[in-house]
């Protein structure tokens, strides 16, 4: 394993995550080389002894470890293509947003200019960058994982290596993050309703985190539910749900507020009842999403 103290990174796009990311490499001690289409937002960076490289093939041809962290796989790869050449015997490592297909694509074009790939995505915000429970985790090439696991941990003490699938951290990074936009828009809609009745949103977040901490409780059931394919134990069936999809819409009425999000939530409930899963764990809605072969 490389010693992390000495080993130069390289970090491209210098967006909050980018600039958490070399913030972090710095205070670490690392030798760090940044660079941005947009060259200003490298300043704070460089006050903090980061180099600034002029161009991206000098950014790349600085570092044995480069860290790209722009916005989709299409957009890493047309930053890097002027640096093609410079990634012979590199690890690259993206931390963007994007499908499976695009990471796979994403690891042919690397792998085919000579780079050593590691896909990767971290799971949480900037301003948790570098803290011990911060998660990232890597899917591809085992051995840069090996060789540069202690420099990867800088970023987040919670660092896995998934698989050696290129696609693995953009597949986990969409299954998790799923639940991320109707989590929110969920307590958006309890927001509104409150503020309907002059209520401040802030008096209900602690009763927001107990429910998103009982609906941690049950994931390892719900999990265990789908992986054996079996739902007839059911503590909340899918019946109890749809039942509960009318008080939406009384809701809505009632506060003047838009419910219909919901909508699609309902038809999936309906269409598990017609399937026959009424009775079951509201988890069988995972065979309603599942499209035939």
């Amino acid at each position: 394993m490389v010693e992390q103290s000495r080993t130069p990174v390289t970090v491209l796009g210098l967006g909050s995550m980018g600039s958490a990311l070399a913030g972090a490499f710095l205070d670490a001690g690392h030798p760090t080389t940044v660079w941005n289409r947009t060259a200003s937002k490298a300043e704070p960076l460089v006050a903090k002894g980061a180099v600034h490289a002029a161009s991206v093939e000098e950014a790349v041809a600085a570092s044995p470890l480069v860290i790209a962290c722009l916005t989709t796989y299409e957009n890493t790869v047309e930053a890097l293509e002027p640096a093609a050449a410079a990634l012979a015997g590199r690890a690259l490592v993206p931390l963007n947003s994007g499908s499976p297909s695009g990471a796979r694509r994403m690891a042919e074009w690397a792998t085919g200019h000579g780079a050593r790939y590691l896909d990767g995505a971290i799971k949480n915000v900037p301003s948790a960058v570098g803290a011990a429970d911060t998660l990232l985790y890597y899917g591809g090439d085992r051995s840069v994982f090996d060789e540069y696991e202690a420099v990867l941990r800088v970023m987040g003490g919670d660092t896995v290596h998934l698989g050696a699938d290129a696609d693995l951290a953009a597949l986990y990074e969409m299954a998790v993050g799923g639940t991320l936009l109707p989590a929110l828009v969920g307590f958006f809609q309890g927001a509104a309703a409150l503020q309907a009745r002059g209520l401040e949103v802030a008096s209900m977040v602690r009763f927001s985190v107990k429910w998103f901490e009982m609906i941690n409780s049950v994931l390892p059931v719900f999990a265990a539910e789908i992986d054996s394919g079996r739902y007839d134990d059911a503590a909340s069936s899918v019946n109890l749900f749809l039942a509960g999809a009318a008080h939406d819409e009384e809701l809505g009425r009632e506060a003047n507020i838009d419910v219909a999000w919901h909508e699609p939530f309902r038809e999936l409930l309906e269409r598990a009842v017609a399937a026959g899963h009424g009775e079951h764990s509201i988890s069988a809605l995972t065979e309603v999403l599942k499209k035939p072969a």
